[in-house]
């Protein structure tokens, strides 16, 4: 069965709404994105503090789009370049699972996007999202403490530090020292 085929045999259907920054479009994610996503999905430097395992096939990236994100209670997007249209990432936000009333976010771009702005730009979209129009106040995340850009796209964000633990992958293979922060708006 062919990619196409495969995709035709997905049904999708997440409740995200689409939303827009200056330079990016935040959609959902749909089985069409698969190969784009899997650019940085199966990048060993994107992939290397990411609690997935990198992705080895498109078929695994289908099966993220299309079990994983619709059962899950955040909302997903895919963060699109306004200038050309290029799928360049994914970002998410929802209720965190340890700290009840806060929401919890998550963001991965392409490397050869990195620096440039465009996740605190996305990051900020998602968290305005969630205050606006779904009443949260409260807002967590944390990265790796050997990836200090991940914190800083929290500071720009208006996060702060709050304390360090860790975080395991999925598989439960690797831990990392994690700073975590947070924030709360009124």
């Amino acid at each position: 069965m062919n990619l196409k085929q495969k995709i035709k045999q997905i049904k999708y259907i997440k409740n995200t709404p689409v939303l827009e920054t200056e330079r990016l479009i935040l959609r959902p994610i749909t089985p069409k994105d698969a190969e784009e996503a899997f650019v940085w999905l199966s990048d060993e430097k994107v992939n290397k503090f990411m609690p997935y395992n990198l992705y080895k096939n498109i078929d695994e990236v289908l099966h993220w789009i299309n079990v994983i994100l619709p059962n899950d209670n955040n909302f997903h997007w895919g963060i699109v370049l306004k200038a050309n249209n290029l799928l360049i990432g994914s970002c998410s936000i929802g209720p965190d699972k340890k700290q009840a009333g806060a929401w919890g976010f998550g963001y991965n771009i392409r490397s050869d996007y990195w620096n440039k702005g465009l996740t605190t730009e996305a990051t900020k979209r998602m968290i305005e999202f969630a205050y606006n129009e779904q009443g949260i106040k409260d807002f967590v995340s944390n990265h790796a403490v050997d990836n200090p850009a991940s914190g800083r796209v929290m500071e720009k964000c208006g996060l702060v530090f709050d304390h360090y633990s860790e975080y395991s992958t999925f598989d439960k293979t690797e831990t990392f020292k994690a700073k975590f922060y947070k924030m709360h708006l009124e």
